[in-house]
Order: structure tokens, then C-alpha cells, then sequence
């Protein structure tokens, strides 16, 4: 990387989904250059054949990460992602009467990096493991949408037509579940089959607790006392066998997905670092790991990561009006993945127990309380990120009475 004071030229990259408009201005805003490229593996020929006069030069970009900013880092460039709602600023800025086109884009990136880049931070060399973690949780937690997308149309499936297996099973995501409706597609096949098939299956499945076993078998033996149009039937039990099979494929999807963030997060040296959170557990951690990163230089104080993690509040003044509202502008999978650690904390940390409940008293929603929550947690794991140390639940009581920390207050009352 070449530090913004020593840069010579300054490009605007305005990229899309098979070309990309650029322009290079100079140290006192004059163009040098002004070209497309296709997105290619020619056009990315033709990218470094035209900026190999300028080596040290930066780049703007309405992104951080994809092909397309490794093509840029790979020859040789220093980049600088902006944010889209910052760029829309700074071209309404080149252009106040709403003009706007690919080129005057790039043009606006190029010069807000000549004079304002020197606040900005650019991207630094990426730790590989941290890369592929980091699109290993983003992409499982999409798969885990798609799942529940899934599980939904086959609820509502069975809601039109089969009733009684909504009634006999709650979770949906158990293989059992499913394998019910592979057994018995429908209720009249259910009754056909008779109670010793009944009690082989959920012998087989493993469902054979007594607190469950016989409310099952008695809403089996009911399943005739619904009356529905025999083609409603059909249709919809091939539907949800249907949905069953993407559910089965899916989930052996996601197993493979586990077996490889466990295997890099365990790879990965501030694993143990991360795994001592309480309640992280080896779904949040390495999602933690992965968004956080391990570019100690990224963040000065814990501020700065709370602000990204979205848990601190934007302070709004104007006049006598002053106000918080929740920050939007952050990394929300890194704010999902807070979220997530700070409600299961609650459960096996006594103080954020406390100061959950404290603030649940005083009138804050479940989410409030955990975004606040978050923002103590981050601050927490600031420091241990900062000192190469893992959790000390005694360590962090220590401090607490060191400091006279008011949630220990709440630990003792």
C-alpha cells in the first residue's frame, strides 16, 4: 500500500456487472484519463497496460471486497472503499443538478480522493483464512435463510392439507420431521398404515419419549376426522415431498459448510480467543473472527468497532433538538452476529444477565437491551482482541470492583 500523501494520481472506479467506467485525475484535478473496460480477463489486461505509467496511484471504489477489488490490489493499486451513501454525496456535490451518469460517477470518486482520501482508510493485505471464514459464515447464514424459506412453504403446504402432522411435530428443521412426511404423505395413508406403523416409527426415529410419544399416537389416531378435496390432496403432498428433498440437499450443504468453519476457525490463532466469549459457542465465534478480523491497526479504541458492529448509537443536534436514534450504517452481519452472541450470553454470563434485566425494566425492548448489551461486549472484546487474551470471567470481576461498575451492583443486590 501507498500512504495518501505519497499518491501522485487518483482514480474513480465505478464498476458493474460487465464493464467499468474510470477516471484518473492528477495532484491538481486535472483528468489524464478517461476509459472503460469490459470485465474481462482482457479488459483487465487493457487496466494495467493503462495505469502502468502511474505506480503510485490510488483508487476509489463503491465496494471492499469481490473480483473486482482483488483484480485492483492484485495490480498494484491502493484502494479506498467508500461508502454508496457517501459517494451519492460526493457526486451531488460535483453535480448539485442531478446529473448523473457512469463517467461524472467515477469523476466524483477520483476527486473526492484527491482531497478528502487522506481521512480515509485503505484496504490493507487480507489474512487468507480470514477471507474464506468470513465468506464461509456470510454464505451459511444465507443457506440458513434459504432453509427457513423452505420449511415455511412446507408449513403452509401441510396448513392446507395436513393438518395433524402440524400438530404432531414443532420443529422443523429435525429430519424426523421430515421423514414423517416421507412415510405417511398424507392423512389417509397415515390411517391405512395403523398404530403399529406409528409406534415403529417414532421407535426408529427415536422419538419414543414418554413426556411426547403418546400425544403423537393419539393425534394420529385423529387424523381421519378431517375431510378434504382428494385432489388438494395429491397435489400438495407431492408439493411438500418436493420441498423435502431441497430440505434433505440443503442440509447436506450445511454440514459441509460446519465441517469447514470448524476446521479454519480451529486453524486460526485467535480461535481459543474468541471461542472463550460465554455463549459464542462454534456457530458465533467463528462469525465473530471472521467479521472482526485480525488487523489489530483497524480500530484505535473500542469506539471505532463499536460503530461498525452498529451497537452505538448517531447523535442527532440541531438547535435545542438533541436525540440518539440507532446507527444504520454498519456492517450488518457483524451487527446480526452481536445480536446473537449477546442474547445467548445473558444465559451464561450472571452480569449481562443482570444488566439485560436491569434495562428491560426501565422499559427497553429485547432488542434495545441487547444492542446495549453488544456495545459493553464490544468493548470487552476490544481489549482482549487488542492484548491476545482470551475471556477471564474472574478477570473481568476483578475490574469491575477495581472500577465500581454499577452492574455489579446488580450481581449483588
Amino acid at each position: 500500500m501507498t500512504s495518501h500523501d505519497e499518491l501522485t494520481h487518483f482514480a474513480g472506479f465505478d464498476w458493474a456487472g460487465d464493464h467499468h467506467d474510470i477516471i484518473i485525475v492528477d495532484a491538481a484535478g486535472r483528468a489524464v484519463a478517461d476509459f472503460r473496460i469490459e470485465h474481462t480477463a482482457a479488459g483487465w489486461r487493457s487496466w494495467r497496460e493503462k495505469t502502468v505509467t502511474y505506480p503510485k496511484l490510488g483508487v476509489a471504489i463503491e465496494t471492499s471486497f469481490g473480483m473486482v477489488v482483488e483484480q485492483l490490489i492484485d495490480s498494484g493499486a491502493t484502494v479506498f472503499p467508500v461508502n454508496p451513501k457517501s459517494a451519492r454525496g460526493y457526486r451531488e456535490r460535483k453535480n448539485p443538478s442531478g446529473t448523473k451518469t457512469d463517467r461524472h460517477d467515477a469523476w466524483a470518486l477520483a476527486d473526492a480522493l484527491r482531497t478528502d482520501g487522506h481521512a480515509w482508510r485503505a484496504l490493507s493485505p487480507k489474512d487468507p483464512i480470514i477471507e474464506e471464514l468470513r465468506i464461509l459464515c456470510r454464505d451459511e447464514v444465507a443457506l440458513i435463510e434459504e432453509r427457513t424459506a423452505l420449511i415455511n412453504q412446507l408449513r403452509q403446504a401441510l396448513r392446507e392439507y395436513y393438518p395433524t402432522a402440524l400438530e404432531a411435530f414443532e420443529d422443523w428443521i429435525a429430519p424426523s420431521a421430515w421423514a414423517f412426511i416421507e412415510r405417511f404423505s398424507n392423512a389417509e395413508v397415515l390411517i391405512q398404515k395403523g398404530k403399529r406403523q406409528w409406534e415403529k416409527f417414532l421407535h426408529v426415529q427415536k422419538l419414543n419419549r414418554p413426556q411426547t410419544y403418546e400425544k403423537r399416537l393419539e393425534i394420529f389416531a385423529k387424523a381421519g376426522e378431517w375431510k378434504l378435496n382428494s385432489g388438494l390432496v395429491k397435489a400438495k403432498s407431492l408439493y411438500a415431498l418436493a420441498k423435502i428433498k431441497q430440505l434433505r440437499t440443503l442440509a447436506t450443504q450445511l454440514e459441509e459448510y460446519r465441517r469447514r468453519i470448524e476446521e479454519l476457525f480451529a486453524n486460526h490463532p485467535d480461535s481459543g480467543l474468541f471461542g472463550s466469549l460465554p455463549g459464542a459457542g462454534p456457530k458465533i465465534a467463528p462469525r465473530l473472527l471472521s467479521e472482526i478480523g485480525s488487523d489489530r491497526a483497524l480500530y484505535d479504541d473500542a469506539s471505532g468497532l463499536q460503530s461498525v458492529a452498529g451497537t452505538s448509537p448517531v447523535s442527532f443536534q440541531s438547535g435545542k433538538i438533541r436525540k440518539a436514534q440507532m446507527r444504520r450504517a454498519c456492517n450488518r452481519n457483524l451487527r446480526h452476529a452481536m445480536h446473537l452472541f449477546a442474547h445467548n450470553s445473558v444465559e451464561q454470563s450472571s452480569w449481562a444477565r443482570a444488566y439485560y434485566d436491569a434495562l428491560r425494566e426501565k422499559g427497553k425492548s429485547h432488542a434495545q437491551a441487547l444492542r446495549s448489551l453488544g456495545q459493553r461486549w464490544l468493548k470487552i472484546i476490544w481489549k482482549m482482541w487488542q492484548s491476545k487474551t482470551a475471556y477471564n470471567a474472574e478477570l473481568h470481576l476483578k475490574n469491575q470492583l477495581a472500577h465500581g461498575s454499577w452492574v455489579l451492583e446488580l450481581q449483588t443486590a
